[in-house]
């Protein structure tokens, strides 16, 4: 009897665990669907800052255009699975075009694994307006704010760059005010790493780029990243290995290792107290294409205010980095009102001032 007693207690308990395992289960997916429901949410009362924000001096819109299919198919038979990966890029314009001029084109990627292009880049955008670019922004495979489908598209150094191509060719063929001849394509980290590999990839499409801060070398950045970023790599919808298993795919998505292509002109700016993408990374690059002979400009700014951050921020020391970009990016793409020096980019910036 007590044996008995003891087998059906066992069994209460593995059957309490096994409950209590599926309501744990239950409960995650419940909070994953909500947390893609708040970036959506996000992503929506962001969408209205724009206009706040930059709709004194640009038209915004956003356009609805599609990439290559997935990087990854569970099920290739079943019907659409291999469709054109659809997604949003954002399209800003200066308010005071005149009829008839064509305007050069900045095409500039967001950052993050996960992110999106937010009003974080508003006085940015501004500066762009004021000096008569048109901007598009993509918010290319594995964006935030549109649902756990597309941010499980990811494709980290892989098919998001195709996307942000396919933004760029979409303005140029369709947008007849767009001087196709006067491409520029900037980005910060992991933008600043998509502008990298789009002008290695496609240097016919691009007259001049910027990279800030970019992430460089994946293989050296998983050496010094937390476990919980590697994740997002090795996870099955993604790379699905980590870098020690597949060290040639991570090395296939670094700009580092893709320098021998370099052709369009480059400057890159990185800081020596980065906390995010270490100045180590940045200089394997620079020191990747000075062995390959290649001709670009860059500056290793010093203890940099700001770190990350440092040539974004609404700073003197900022602002004066930045007017650095502008002069590198106008001297190719021409602007008609190009910002060549602090004073300038405020007043373009900052209403009032």
């Amino acid at each position: 009897m007590k044996k008995l007693s003891l087998s059906l207690l066992l069994l209460l308990i593995g059957l309490g665990f096994q409950t209590t395992a599926q309501q744990a289960g239950e409960l995650k997916t419940q909070f994953d669907q909500l947390r893609y429901r708040l970036d959506a949410l996000d992503k929506n009362i962001d969408d209205l800052l724009w206009y706040q924000k930059v709709g004194d001096v640009a038209d915004i819109d956003k356009v609805y255009i599609y990439g290559p299919p997935p990087a990854k198919v569970k099920k290739p038979e079943k019907t659409g699975t291999t469709n054109p990966v659809k997604f949003w890029t954002y399209v800003f314009t200066p308010k005071n075009m005149q009829k008839g001029r064509k305007y050069p084109l900045i095409v500039l990627p967001h950052g993050g694994v996960h992110a999106d292009f937010t009003t974080y880049y508003a006085h940015i955008v501004r500066e762009l307006i004021a000096q008569g670019y048109v901007v598009t922004a993509p918010e290319y495979r594995g964006s935030t704010g549109y649902g756990e489908a597309l941010q499980k598209q990811i494709d980290y150094g892989g098919l998001e760059n195709e996307d942000v191509l396919a933004a760029r060719n979409h303005l140029v063929d369709n947008y007849p005010f767009i001087d196709g001849r006067r491409v520029g394509i900037a980005g910060w980290s992991h933008g600043g790493m998509i502008a990298l590999m789009n002008i290695f990839d496609y240097p016919d499409s691009y007259q001049v780029a910027y990279a800030g801060v970019p992430v460089s070398d994946l293989i050296a950045r998983m050496g010094y990243a937390t476990d919980d970023y590697r994740r997002l790599f090795d996870a099955e919808y993604h790379i699905g290995a980590t870098a020690r298993d597949n060290v040639e795919e991570y090395r296939r998505r670094s700009p580092a290792w893709q320098a021998h292509k370099l052709k369009t002109p480059l400057l890159i700016h990185t800081t020596t107290n980065d906390d995010d993408v270490y100045v180590i990374e940045v200089e394997h690059l620079i020191k990747a294409l000075k062995a390959e002979g290649k001709k670009f400009d860059y500056e290793i700014f010093q203890d940099a205010p700001g770190g990350h951050s440092f040539d974004r921020m609404d700073t003197p020391y900022a602002w004066n980095a930045r007017v650095k970009i502008y002069k590198h990016l106008a001297r190719y793409l021409k602007p008609e009102s190009p910002i060549e020096n602090v004073e300038q980019l405020r007043k373009a910036a900052y209403r009032g001032m």
